[in-house]
This record gives structure tokens, C-alpha cells and sequence, in this order.
């Protein structure tokens, strides 16, 4: 897996990435510091206002962004948005009100939503090998897992020295850094779309995602991954601490169970990827998670929840790492901006429906009844995405144009027939080709 960090485009963006990673794994730490010394026992309500102003960033913001980052030099966009992500955290230390807190995640949150997509559609242009491409998605998955581990241990070594005001400079260094590091490779620029209008711009990468089948079934999975990822990240403190009666250590070595399956998974993948197909593998981890859901509305005891959550973890990195692969197989180059953008807005859409079901849940029905109906919601979505993403799903499809005229470079060797032209390639949503064409 590390033999792609010999590609030095590659290896300047994942240090990019990893730096990042950290920085805000750090600002993480700090923010609910600061919101507990800005609102005390109310703390708990304005980390959840930000959470929820960071989804609504990442479902708005994403897509109209892409349709501007497919006009702009990826380089200096991203540069750019890591110098925003820097002055804003560097800002938060000097907040006096709950409100500015707000504003200020909602405009952090804004850029991720802009950089995050086009970043992970640079990736498919740096590493045009699929094999390659395949390792450099179990990598990046690894990196956000070690973050959720790594970034809270250094922030408990870092306050044993400094107020946590202090842990928003951390913060501010990684963003310049990943700033740095982006500045020192020379990026793969795609060919130049076709000029369009804004509103084609904006929601292009969500029209080339819903008409592709194969994307619809990732979009039914995202929900049963943020089903099960929800009642992991918002209830596990309730039921270690409150339920079970133990520690706060506790509570972090059952994330870290969640976090090591996940890991586990990322390592497995790119020789599971050389031999089985995307759909199995992803089908497959998702399968876990409502399985791991309903067992978990009885589990007794700590004892059992560690492997479970491995369990969990595990299925749900199955599921969502290759995501990456669809996206690039389902899109040219100069699409895939607004493709990520779109999947990205569309899997937080998902969290943005689950984080809050899994918190009034808990509190207002019980645990068991909270895994119970996370594990309803994930199992459907399992099968509303075997019925969107046909078992037969091959890249070159035999289709016919009926629009296009007879001198069109398109359709340079297609065979004459009644209704149109008939050819075979590598199909794609684009302009020529703006519905999928029926089973036959």
C-alpha cells in the first residue's frame, strides 16, 4: 500500500491531507473546550447547533462550489481554501459569543465542503492506475481513522502544557502546512468542460449521480453506512457511561474498537479489490451493519460492545472506502469535481438524517429501541440499493443515438440503424449521453 507514496505528487497531497487531518482533529478538541466555557452546562447544545450548521455547510455548499472549481486551477483553489480554513481557526480564540461561534464554523465548514471534493477528484488524475488508485483509497481511510485516534491523544498531551485557546494554533499550522505541501506539485489540469450556465454547473454532478445506477445504489448504501456510523459516534457515551456505569477511558477505547475495524478493513481492501467486485465487496460490509445493529439492541455488557463496534467498523469501511472507485468509473475527468461534490453533499444529506434520529431516539425511546430502528432504516437501504445497482453492471454498454446528426465525431463508426446510430464504449452520464440506456 505504501508504494504509492513513491509518486511525489501523491505523497505532497497525502501529507496535505494527513496535516490537515490533525489541525482539525485538534480544532475538534478545542471547540467543545470553548463552547463549555462559553455556555457551561448548555455546551452540549451549541456543539450540536455547529454540528448540524457543518452538515447543512457540506449539503449546500459542496455543489455550487464544484461549479465553480471546474472554472478555477484546482492548485490555487486549494490554496486558497486551506489559507481560509487557517484564518478562520485562527479567529475562533477570540470569540466572546455563542453566535460567532457559529458563524465562524459555518464559514470553516463552507471551505472544507469546497476543498474536500475537489481534493479527493484530483486523486483519479494523480494516480490514473485503478490498482494504484484502489491503495491510495485504503490509505486515505487509514489516515482519517488514525486522526479520530491520534488527534485526541495529542490534544490531552498538548494541555498538559497550554490553555486550549492555545490548540487552535495547531489547528491554523496544519491548514498552512497542507497549504504548503499543495503548493509544491504541479496537478493534472482535465480537459476544459464545455461553457454552461450556472444552474447547469451547480447541479450537474447531482443529475450525473442520480442517473447513473450504480451511483443511486452508493446513494442507498450511504444511508445504512451513516445508520450505523450515527449510533456509534452519538451513543456510544451513553451507553458506556450512563448504562454501563464506567469512564470516560472507557468510552475511548470503545471508539477506538470502532476506529481499529475500520482500519483492519482499509488494510484488507486492496487485495480484496484485485479479486472481487466493487459491488460484492461493498454489499458484503454492508450486510454487517444492520446485522451488528440488531445485536446491539442486546448487548449486556462493555465486555461485548468492543468486538461488536470492531465489527461495525469494519463493515462499515467495506462499505464506504470504495465509494471512490465508483465515482471515478462513472464520470470523465473534467466531471469528477462535480461527481465528488455531489456524493458528498448527497452521504452528509444521509448523516444530516440519521445523527439527529439517533440522538432523539436515545434519549426519548431507549437504546434498544434506537438499534432497532437504525438497523430497520439500515436493512432497507441495503435493499433499495440492491434494486437501484443491478448485479450486471458493465463498464462498455451497446446504446443507441437518435439525436445527434449524421457528420457528428460521436458516432464516427457507429452501425446505421432504423431509430439512430448503434455503438459499444465505456459508458458515462455526460452531454451525449444524458439518460442510461434500458436493460435489454
Amino acid at each position: 500500500m505504501l508504494q504509492i507514496l513513491a509518486n511525489p505528487t501523491y505523497r505532497h497531497l497525502f501529507l496535505a491531507q494527513v496535516i490537515a487531518l490533525i489541525g482539525t482533529g485538534l480544532a475538534t478538541v478545542a471547540l467543545g473546550l470553548l463552547a463549555y466555557d462559553l455556555a457551561g452546562a448548555e455546551a452540549g447544545a451549541v456543539l450540536g447547533t455547529a454540528l448540524a450548521i457543518k452538515m447543512i455547510a457540506y449539503v449546500g455548499v459542496a455543489p455550487v462550489a464544484a461549479a465553480f472549481a471546474e472554472r478555477l486551477p484546482r492548485r490555487a483553489m486549494l490554496v486558497c481554501l486551506d489559507l481560509v480554513r487557517a484564518a478562520v481557526a485562527l479567529l475562533l480564540p477570540f470569540v466572546t459569543e455563542i453566535w460567532q461561534v457559529y458563524v465562524l464554523i459555518f464559514v470553516l465548514q463552507s471551505a472544507s465542503a469546497a476543498f474536500t471534493p475537489t481534493f479527493q477528484a484530483t486523486i483519479p488524475d494523480v494516480l490514473p492506475d485503478e490498482k494504484e488508485y484502489t491503495r491510495a483509497l485504503s490509505l486515505s481511510r487509514l489516515a482519517y481513522d488514525l486522526e479520530s485516534v491520534a488527534s485526541p491523544m495529542l490534544a490531552a498531551a498538548l494541555l498538559s502544557l497550554i490553555d486550549f485557546h492555545s490548540l487552535f494554533s495547531g489547528t491554523v499550522i496544519g491548514f498552512l502546512a497542507s497549504a504548503a505541501f499543495v503548493v509544491t506539485v504541479v496537478l493534472p489540469s482535465p480537459k476544459a468542460p464545455e461553457r454552461r450556465g450556472i444552474y447547469d454547473r451547480t447541479t450537474r454532478g447531482l443529475r450525473i449521480y442520480l442517473a447513473t445506477p450504480r451511483l443511486r445504489g452508493l446513494l442507498a448504501l450511504n444511508l445504512a453506512v451513516s445508520a450505523a456510523g450515527s449510533m456509534v459516534i452519538v451513543n456510544t457515551v451513553v451507553l458506556v457511561q450512563a448504562e454501563f456505569g464506567l469512564t470516560q477511558r472507557a468510552t475511548a477505547l470503545a471508539l477506538a474498537a470502532f476506529g481499529g475495524g475500520s482500519m483492519i478493513a482499509a488494510l484488507l481492501l486492496p487485495r480484496l479489490l484485485d479479486r472481487t467486485a466493487d459491488r460484492l465487496a461493498m454489499f458484503s460490509g454492508a450486510a454487517i451493519l444492520p446485522i451488528g445493529l440488531f445485536i446491539g439492541a442486546f448487548v449486556p455488557s462493555f465486555v461485548w460492545l468492543v468486538p461488536l463496534w470492531l465489527v461495525i467498523g469494519l463493515g462499515y469501511s467495506l462499505t464506504q472506502t470504495p465509494s471512490g472507485r465508483l465515482l471515478r468509473r462513472s464520470s470523465r475527468p473534467e466531471d469528477r469535481p462535480a461527481l465528488f461534490a455531489a456524493q458528498f453533499a448527497l452521504s452528509h444529506a444521509c448523516w444530516l438524517i440519521t445523527y439527529p434520529l439517533a440522538g432523539w431516539l436515545g434519549a426519548t425511546a431507549g437504546l434498544p429501541a434506537t438499534f432497532a430502528t437504525l438497523g430497520v432504516i439500515a436493512a432497507a437501504a441495503i435493499v433499495a440499493a440492491a434494486r437501484l445497482w443491478p448485479a450486471h453492471d458493465p463498464d462498455e454498454i451497446e446504446h443507441v443515438h437518435h439525436d445527434l446528426e449524421e457528420s457528428h465525431p460521436h458516432i464516427a463508426g457507429a452501425v446505421r440503424v432504423d431509430s439512430g446510430h448503434k455503438h459499444v464504449h465505456v459508458f458515462v452520464i455526460d452531454s451525449h449521453h444524458p439518460d442510461w440506456p434500458a436493460e435489454r
